[in-house]
């Protein structure tokens, strides 16, 4: 099996018990609600690629932020007719938006649209692992 690593940015956006989430068109997490975030482009530090991955995905700037976690799961999947054991490694923030009307439409990408859900009636079938992990960190720690 092919193994392969992903790193990316994301951002923990809660506002009155609920998280904006995306759901994914492809890749490992199809179907699945994920955070708002992804992959570095050459040269980004991890602030620059949370904002830039925020802004493609929830249509928002971002107006505050603080580091939360880093996790990482191991995931297999097919991809190309090939399977795969990637890597996710995620850099997480705490983010506070400058605006709350996230984009609902998706954004070609990786992206089916975008919105806010109740954090307390999420299961760990609806998002991605990731996101299940931190969700269950954030109940520890008071936002």
């Amino acid at each position: 099996m092919k193994e392969t690593r992903h790193l990316g940015a994301y951002g923990l956006v809660i506002k009155d018990n609920k998280i904006a989430l995306i759901r994914k068109s492809r890749g490992a997490y199809t179907g699945k609600l994920d955070l708002p975030g992804g992959s570095f482009e050459h040269g980004e530090r991890p602030e620059e690629t949370l904002k830039r991955e925020i802004k493609e995905e929830l249509g928002v700037d971002v107006k505050d932020y603080e580091l939360f976690d880093a996790e990482s799961v191991l995931v297999d999947w097919t991809h190309h007719d090939e399977m795969e054991n990637m890597h996710h490694i995620g850099i997480f923030y705490l983010v506070t938006l400058n605006d709350d009307n996230v984009k609902t439409d998706a954004d070609g990408l990786d992206s089916l649209g975008a919105s806010w859900y109740d954090i307390d009636k999420l299961t760990e079938e609806d998002v991605s692992p990731l996101v299940w992990i931190e969700l269950n960190k954030l109940k520890t720690r008071e936002i």
